[in-house]
Order: structure tokens, then C-alpha cells, then sequence
């Protein structure tokens, strides 16, 4: 149940961090998000990434095997390495429909699953 919870908080804050980090070249669609200033986009940014940190921090204290999860530090770190990938992913097909997935892109995560393979291998 741990692990669940960790990888759906997990789901969740990269989500945000993804919405924080790049959702501002999307919203520059908006007429009045283009009248801002950078400082401006840069507080807006913090402001979504807040919501990251509610989801993160509990995610890694809740897996981390030092307080009774089922993932040491580095398996958390690979998980949410490959959750951004994936939150990333879907983020840009769906905001920035120019974008696509290329046979490189395929090849690159076919090896960060491999990378969590061999990171859980004992």
C-alpha cells in the first residue's frame, strides 16, 4: 500500500513540477499572460510548484525504507526520474500538439526501464 501511495504522490507532484516548469510557454497562448513580466512568470511558476512540495515530501518520507517504506533512497530517486519522463511526456502531447514522440525518444525510455530494472534487481 506504501508503494501505491508513494507512486500515485509521486504522479501527482511531478504533475505540478511539470506544469511549473513548462506550463508557463504554454500559457504564453493567454493574451494577458504575455502582458508579464518574467518576474512575474517566475512567481506565478513558484506559486504551482508550490503544490509540488505537498505531494514530494510526503512521497518520500512515506517510501523511503528509513521510516518503514518499501524503497531505499535511490530507488525513489530512479522512480520519480521516470515519473517526470512520463508526466513530461503526456504533458507535451497533449499542451504542445507540434511535439511528438520519435523512435529515439522510444529507444531512451525503453532504457530508463531498464534503468528501474536493474535498479530493483537484487
Amino acid at each position: 500500500m506504501k508503494a501505491i501511495l508513494t507512486i500515485v504522490l509521486l504522479l501527482l507532484s511531478n504533475t505540478f513540477m511539470t506544469l511549473a516548469w513548462y506550463g508557463h510557454l504554454k500559457f504564453s497562448d493567454w493574451k494577458w499572460f504575455n502582458k508579464l513580466g518574467l518576474v512575474s512568470i517566475v512567481l506565478i511558476s513558484w506559486a504551482i510548484a508550490l503544490f509540488e512540495y505537498f505531494f514530494q515530501v510526503p512521497a518520500n518520507r512515506i517510501g523511503f525504507k528509513g521510516n518503514g517504506g518499501p524503497f531505499s533512497i535511490v530507488q525513489l530517486k530512479v522512480i520519480q526520474e521516470v515519473i517526470t519522463l512520463i508526466v513530461f511526456c503526456v504533458f507535451t502531447l497533449i499542451a504542445f500538439k507540434d511535439q511528438t514522440i520519435k523512435w529515439n525518444h522510444i529507444v531512451a525510455f525503453i532504457f530508463l526501464i531498464l534503468a528501474v530494472y536493474f535498479m530493483f534487481k537484487k
